[in-house]
């Protein structure tokens, strides 16, 4: 399956340098609004350490890691909705993001300018700004589903089940109205998330994470925690969706080779990348779980959302396997790990038989039989 995440924020917040990190490519990055014109997308391997392990157990020729997608998307700015500087552009390319990661800068650097009011550094009111204009856009397509639903009541007078579902999406979007006219993100998610009711993707609905723009010198030994800026984002959204980086060491620890960067963060008392921890958190965000197929010829991890059947995972190893469907041999990494190889959990009958409807859960080493 296809995910992408999707930063997004002011000009001259990060952003660039950060997706330098997290690509290990090169785009511009200068000190002026606008410099990234297009969405820049590139794909990021998630970090499981379950994959060089199963290489070894199976003396795999390759390996093929989960991937996430992600998208720079040139800085928004007030007035985005309505067309002001790249707006509609810009907007249009964060609908098509399952994650949205808000990129907010949490340091001062006169050398630097900010693109918020008075140019003075407010992580909170930059989101604001950003979530304004989400709403504003939200708006606008809102209006224009009410006005064809109402069409499409008048032209279902006769199909009970299909205007009984368009009245029920009426009154949703009635209701998302309200809470977008009141200028109120965390009530429209909430509409969207309970309702259960199909309506239109909203650009302010989507999930998301916050990423703090920290000073690089404020990596070493957890110094951010004392960061006024910082504090003021987890006072609003919590620890687990604010991630504090610094995008400028994260992108000189993604020129170095693996050893070099381990000894730069020792000496800085890092014990994380934090680049390891936005591509794992938007994984988990996304409710995503990973399986896995192995082999000799290699070893492919496979993300899957959590609920997914084990036909539906087949799919999307290939579209034959789901149509052709039999059944499949399921074993977990775990008790693989435990017990070495596939032919000592048949010993002890680790390895179990499983039809369509299994649920696959994370870790599990799936063998399809199938025939079309």
């Amino acid at each position: 399956m296809s995910i992408q995440a999707g930063l997004v924020g002011l000009p001259n917040v990060g952003k660039s340098t950060l997706f330098n990190a997290l690509t290990k490519s090169s785009i511009p990055a200068e000190n002026y609004p606008f410099c990234t014109i297009d969405p820049h997308v590139a794909i990021t391997e998630v970090p499981d350490q379950r994959v060089g392990k199963l290489q070894q157990i199976y003396g795999s020729q390759k390996i093929i890691p989960a991937q996430v997608t992600f998208v720079d998307i040139a800085g928004l700015v007030k007035g985005a909705a309505s067309g002001e500087g790249l707006g509609n552009q810009f907007l249009s390319h964060i609908r098509t993001v399952d994650l949205i990661l808000h990129v907010l800068r949490c340091f001062e650097d006169p050398n630097i300018t900010h693109s918020g009011p008075d140019d003075e550094i407010d992580p909170i009111g930059d989101y604001d700004i950003i979530i304004s204009e989400l709403m504003l856009k939200d708006l606008e397509s809102v209006t224009k589903r009410q006005e064809k639903v109402q069409k499409l009541i008048k032209a279902s007078q006769n199909k009970p089940k299909e205007r009984a579902e368009l009245e029920a999406e009426q009154k949703i979007l009635a209701n998302i109205y309200r809470a977008l006219d009141e200028g109120d993100s965390q009530k429209v998610r909430a509409i969207v998330t309970e309702s259960g009711i199909k309506t239109i993707s909203l650009l302010c609905a989507k999930n998301f994470l916050i990423i703090a723009n920290i000073g690089e010198h404020e990596l070493e030994d957890d110094a951010y925690l004392n960061n006024k800026y910082y504090q003021a984002l987890v006072d609003k959204f919590g620890t687990e969706r604010v991630i504090p980086i610094s995008a400028k060491i994260e992108y000189e620890l993604s020129q170095l080779s693996d050893e070099e960067a381990q000894e730069m963060m020792n000496m800085m008392g890092v014990r994380e990348r934090s680049l390891d921890t936005i591509i794992r958190k938007s994984y988990e965000n996304l409710g995503l779980i990973t399986f896995f197929t192995c082999g000799p010829k290699e070893i492919h991890a496979w993300p899957i959302t959590k609920g997914k059947t084990v036909r539906q995972a087949a799919g999307e190893i290939h579209s034959d396997l789901e149509r052709g469907f039999i059944c499949a041999e399921v074993f977990n990494y775990q008790d693989l790990l435990e017990f070495g190889s596939e032919s000592k959990l048949k010993e002890v009958g680790k390895i179990r038989r499983e039809g369509q409807d299994y649920i696959v859960q994370d870790g599990d080493i799936i063998h399809v039989r199938f025939n079309v």
